[in-house]
């Protein structure tokens, strides 16, 4: 399995864990290797279009503070 953008971190709100490329189940008691191929690649997948997301999100910001601001009123 490899890992989608950095060898470790969490998940966005969910308890697992990336650590040196592999997914792990994190729980209040312990954490537990994830092994299966198809759950891996899910995660991979996911931890993709989460990065994704916050760096569309991040560019849009950044447009909208470079947009001067325009008067809503005027003339019709």
């Amino acid at each position: 399995m490899s890992a989608p953008t950095s060898q470790q971190g969490r998940l966005a709100h969910a308890p697992v864990v990336l650590r040196g490329g592999r997914w792990w189940l994190d729980g209040g008691t312990g954490s537990i290797r994830a092994s299966d191929p198809a759950f891996t690649a899910a995660l991979d997948d996911f931890a993709l279009s989460m990065a994704a997301a916050d760096r569309a999100v991040a560019n849009l910001l950044i447009r909208q503070d470079e947009t001067p601001s325009v008067d809503p009123g005027g003339m019709r």
